[in-house]
């Protein structure tokens, strides 16, 4: 239905004369090959073009996905941080009032030091509840060894990496130091405590596993020297894109307490995504731009080779207008159908993308996207149809431009001196 109707507008928008110059257009005689040439480097470079953005489109948005859904998996949409105040149980069930979907935990985070052997790391040293319904479900996705039941005072689990580097196992002794200090007959020291590993955890993120440590919440108020009073909240939603939202929602009902969420943390590095995102986006249209300069080049020797028939199809009647419309119709007919190969092209490879990326490793023997660098466990790919509409229309306006440029020199053609020596 969507072809008749397009179809119908064609034939509103052309004669049948216009799209029969065109056809014949289309197909160059023997002694115009140059012409057929740069008609096929044309066709080729615009669906490669189109084809090549749609695929890093599509993985620069798998990617982002990966990794927020990795972000999101690892660390809470929403934070409250009492902020010198003291965040009471009223408010915490006022919370669970204006917000029926929220889950909530108590935490504590501060920074520190181990110290294992001849070894010392700084970290972040993160007290959780063991109970809670977050992370329980956080150390079912990621414990490698260990077991929660384990997880008692004075005991923690460390990140795979963090493990490595330090050369540690479950069970072993290691010493946690925090900023805190505690007044000695030497003076203020840093406050010190002894632990044992419960077990270790694996999320795939570096960057995660080798500088977070997880301690019961007692312990560490404890090693920070802290009170319950001094707890955070952390807020975990059933969407947590909306969490710009909620944190708005939450700062009008207290003030006094700081919230932020997952993506303040973050935003740098979806910053960085961005902008990475549409500097490649730019950058890939350029070579639709430049398989576009084939057009020109094409339809204005077209146009030079055609002068004697442009100055008898004028001397027969028919209008410079109806003259451009045959040519442009020659060049974006080139452009519509090189961008909708290349849209067909793009999603092939975009949906293939993971056994593409196998095939190549295989045959040419190089790991291409390695996970332990680029945290990838395959290669993700996201296709997003709103963004390939815009590749489509951009392409057609592109060609649609290229076309009507070369178009515009028949309205200053003479019909005379075309003919004068025929």
């Amino acid at each position: 239905m969507i072809i008749l109707k397009q179809n119908l507008k064609i034939n509103q928008l052309f004669t049948k004369a216009e799209r029969l110059i065109s056809s014949r257009n289309l197909r160059p005689k023997k002694k115009e090959g140059f012409l057929k040439i740069i008609s096929i480097f044309s066709f080729l470079g615009i669906m490669l073009g189109v084809s090549i953005l749609i695929i890093v489109m599509s993985v620069m948005n798998g990617f982002k996905t990966d990794l927020t859904n990795k972000i999101l998996g690892l660390n809470p949409h929403v934070v409250i941080e009492p902020n010198s105040f003291e965040i009471s149980d009223d408010y915490i069930l006022n919370l669970k009032k204006n917000f029926k979907n929220i889950s909530l935990s108590k935490s504590y985070s501060g920074e520190g030091i181990i110290i294992s052997s001849d070894s010392a790391k700084g970290v972040i040293l993160k007290g959780v509840d063991k109970t809670e319904r977050n992370t329980v479900n956080f150390f079912e996705n990621f414990i490698s060894k260990g077991s929660l039941d384990n997880f008692n005072s004075n005991k923690v689990f460390i990140g795979s990496e963090l493990a490595f580097n330090l050369k540690l196992k479950e069970g072993d002794s290691l010493s946690l130091m925090s900023s805190a200090f505690v007044a000695t007959p030497l003076g203020s020291l840093p406050k010190q405590e002894n632990f044992r590993v419960a077990g270790i955890f694996n999320t795939g993120f570096v960057e995660f596993d080798q500088n977070i440590i997880f301690l019961n919440i007692e312990d560490a108020l404890s090693i920070f020297d802290k009170e319950k009073k001094d707890q955070n909240i952390e807020i975990f939603l059933d969407n947590p894109l909306n969490a710009n939202s909620y944190k708005k929602k939450i700062e009008k009902i207290n003030q006094n307490f700081f919230v932020y969420t997952w993506s303040d943390l973050n935003r740098s590095l979806f910053s960085a995504l961005k902008v990475e995102r549409n500097v490649m986006f730019i950058i890939l249209t350029l070579i639709v731009i430049v398989a576009a300069f084939n057009i020109i080049s094409g339809l204005t020797i077209l146009i030079k080779n055609k002068t004697k028939e442009i100055a008898i199809l004028k001397t027969l009647g028919l209008s410079n207008k109806s003259i451009k419309k045959t040519f442009f119709l020659t060049g974006f007919t080139i452009g519509f159908f090189a961008t909708l190969s290349g849209v067909i092209l793009g999603l092939i490879f975009s949906i293939n993308i993971e056994k593409i990326r196998i095939f190549l490793s295989s045959v040419f023997n190089f790991e291409i996207f390695p996970s332990d660098i680029y945290f990838l466990d395959e290669l993700p790919s996201e296709i997003n149809f709103y963004s390939i509409l815009i590749i489509f229309m951009i392409s057609l306006i592109i060609s649609a431009i290229a076309s009507y440029l070369p178009a515009l020199r028949i309205s200053r053609m003479s019909t005379f001196r075309a003919l004068r020596y025929e």
